[in-house]
């Protein structure tokens, strides 16, 4: 069982300077943008998507697409989810589609402290990450047109990131994501039956 942390930022806004970026290059945007970054405490794999708004749609779209894919595969639940408190992150169980999703997932989830980012520093580090080795580099060498075009990007690196970076993380020791989520996955299984056990007791 894991649990997992995801963020949001805003990467662009036209007219303005970025949040993180001065001068990018996107051509064709009339919208913000965002990026939804997801991240496992223990290993640190990580996903990252881009949209152009920011609700609980998007919120929920990237666990559905990118996060709980992954998790089935590896035959590990994802228990347990830490967001900040962003509108689109809480709101009423039966109104509000992230919450919702959630829920029909079973999993909990858990929400920052008010006024308290370091509560979901890890999810803000890996934020952090992505911006000095990614779209500082992929900005300066591309014009992108299309959340599509920039998307791809995003990914190989994500793949770079997860498979073939060393991670000087708490539980990587010099590993990459990856290999720290394979080598640890036993505890999870273990823990999955421990709790199986006392279910049944």
């Amino acid at each position: 069982m894991r649990w997992c942390s995801q963020g949001v930022t805003l990467l662009w806004r036209k007219g303005v300077s970025l949040l993180w970026y001065q001068g990018v290059n996107l051509s064709g945007f009339s919208r913000r943008i965002y990026q939804q970054t997801f991240i496992d405490t223990y290993s640190r794999v990580a996903f990252a998507k881009v949209y152009d708004r920011k609700n609980a749609i998007t919120a929920a779209d990237i666990l559905n697409d990118r996060v709980l894919p992954f998790f089935d595969e590896q035959q590990i639940p994802m228990m347990r989810i830490l967001t900040d408190r962003g509108s689109e992150y809480k709101g009423k169980h039966e109104h509000h589609e992230y919450e919702l999703y959630l829920t029909i997932e079973g999993i909990e989830h858990s929400k920052t402290q008010v006024r308290s980012p370091q509560s979901n520093g890890i999810c803000e580090r890996l934020n952090r990450t992505i911006k000095e080795e990614f779209y500082s580099i992929a900005f300066r060498k591309k014009l992108y047109t299309s959340l599509e075009e920039l998307q791809a990007d995003l990914d190989e690196w994500i793949e770079f990131y997860n498979n073939k970076r060393p991670h000087s993380g708490r539980y990587c020791y010099g590993k990459t994501p990856m290999e720290t989520f394979l080598a640890s996955k036993h505890l999870a299984e273990e823990k999955q039956i421990n709790e199986l056990s006392l279910a049944t007791t």
